[in-house]
């Protein structure tokens, strides 16, 4: 694994920069691959930490509990279950969420070696390709972005939104020459 160098950019992407998409952090580290090399980390953006997200769940399940309740004493009862089953149905977006918070992709270029490393729902990959041998493919205006090498696509960017992928690809290409 490279030594960490200090960030030469970081940029922090607004919600506009794809539509339906996440906002990412994207740091890129170093300079020419033939020199030092070059990484690129995307990451999902987490504004929320875990003691967050358990004091909103916490705050939201008083609260419709306690409107359930009121009008379950007045005689609504019906009212508890779809309570109970809106906070299951919370839980478990807030779980989702609590899996995918520590997401990453990291893209890192070092002499001949190209690694793609991403970890997604607690789940690490590992993809190595020679760097000689890799291609760069680029669908439509930055829809998708691969890399090719011996038949095999693996796609790339995937937490960014197309203008920050056509981006990533420019500068990808140029350390890969």
């Amino acid at each position: 694994m490279p030594v960490a160098r200090p960030c030469d950019t970081f940029h922090t992407l607004d919600a506009d920069a794809g539509a339906g998409k996440l906002m990412t952090a994207v740091t890129v580290q170093g300079g020419s691959a033939r020199g030092g090399g070059f990484s690129l980390v995307a990451r999902r953006n987490n504004s929320l930490g875990p003691g967050g997200r358990l004091a909103v769940f916490a705050f939201i399940f008083v609260v419709s509990v306690g409107i359930a309740s009121a009008f379950a004493m007045l005689g609504a009862w019906p009212i508890l279950p779809f309570a109970g089953l809106e906070m299951l149905v919370l839980y478990l977006a807030f779980r989702y969420v609590d899996r995918h918070a520590a997401d990453y992709e990291r893209i890192a270029i070092d002499g001949d070696r190209l690694e793609v490393e991403s970890f997604e729902g607690g789940r690490r990959r590992h993809h190595e390709i020679n760097r000689r041998w890799a291609r760069l493919v680029v669908v439509g205006e930055g829809d998708r972005v691969a890399l090719r090498s011996h038949g095999r696509e693996l796609e790339i960017g995937r937490f960014v939104g197309a203008e920050r992928r056509l981006e990533i690809a420019r500068e990808l290409g140029r350390q890969m020459r």
